[in-house]
């Protein structure tokens, strides 16, 4: 049942790395969203997308796979609209018409190839509507969206001022410093470690041409990079949403994290409680987009945010 005022909507963001589901009750008017299913699957849709400009036929096939959980979900539950919106991968691919054509038959609805501006629009959105009215969290408050293929950087207050996506996120980065005879590098030399974050620093010089990213006064960090980072910071002996969201992680810690990470093994990182199996290989490069953020503009901790584009999405439907 439904209550008076809401309606039941899914959203679905389907990014490089992993395809995420939510299911809420949203009220437009009193701006309140309740969550029924929130869900997250590593699909990796972007693999070698970087290298061969195409999706890999295994990688379709584990994204098709998950939407077909989704759309099981998404009936169960009496969702009566549906948004499904494709991020990096999708947006790169030469044959991203099988995507498109698979998706359809799935679940119903066309994905949105979406730009990196909308992008940011839904992450900021997400990120910021229950920060409203805090006034421990200054503002400008900058959103950051680090994802597989790209990373989101959105400055404002109420609104988005400034956006901008930039092509450096977890996967990207790993594929194209860390990878060595096909496998990631276990550990990565020094060497691959500094010409990843040139990489990285470049990128921040792009964003900082359109994005004033050094006037945040609040830094709100999104996506599985950061969340994983605050699991490990606060050494959670499982992934925990309920204590991951709207945690405050210093830069200190994020750079002990990150070294951590990028001297680990395989083995190592795999062993650490909080982390997701489809993370293992990608975190350490995640984690060093972060600290290259917060060390860029002097952020002394990251607000982590649990809710992002997905949430985003939802509102638009609404």
């Amino acid at each position: 049942m439904v209550a008076e005022g809401f309606s039941r909507v899914a959203a679905v963001d389907c990014g490089t790395n992993s395809i995420r589901l939510l299911v809420a009750d949203v009220n437009p008017a009193t701006g309140e969203l309740l969550e029924l299913d929130r869900r997250m699957t590593i699909v990796r849709l972007g693999q070698d997308v970087d290298r061969t400009g195409r999706l890999a036929p295994e990688a379709l096939e584990r994204t098709f796979a998950a939407c077909r959980e989704y759309a099981d979900v998404i009936r169960g539950l009496g969702a009566t609209k549906v948004r499904f919106v494709a991020t990096s991968a999708s947006r790169d691919a030469e044959n991203r018409d099988d995507f498109v054509r698979g998706v359809v038959d799935i679940l119903g609805v066309e994905p949105e190839v979406i730009s990196g501006d909308q992008e940011a629009e839904f992450s900021f959105t997400g990120a910021t509507k229950e920060l409203k009215g805090r006034d421990d969290l200054a503002k400008p408050y900058l959103v950051v969206d680090i994802g597989g293929g790209s990373t989101e950087f959105v400055v404002g207050e109420d609104h988005v001022r400034a956006a901008r996506s930039v092509d450096v996120g977890c996967v990207r980065m790993t594929e194209r410093h860390l990878v060595q005879d096909g496998k990631v590098s276990d550990p990565p030399t020094a060497e691959r470690i500094a010409a990843m974050r040139a990489d990285i620093e470049a990128a921040l010089d792009l964003a900082e041409e359109t994005v004033p990213l050094r006037e945040a006064r609040t830094l709100v960090g999104l996506a599985g990079s950061v969340t994983t980072v605050s699991a490990i910071a606060q050494d959670l002996p499982e992934y925990d949403s309920v204590r991951i969201h709207h945690s405050r992680i210093s830069r200190d810690r994020v750079r002990e994290i990150t070294d951590q990470l990028l001297r680990s093994t395989h083995a190592e990182r795999a062993a650490i409680p909080s982390m997701h199996p489809g993370r293992v290989d990608v975190i350490g490069a995640g984690a060093l987009v972060l600290l290259a953020i917060m060390e860029r503009i002097g952020a002394e901790e990251v607000v982590v945010s649990e809710h992002d584009i997905l949430d985003g999405i939802a509102w638009s439907v609404a």
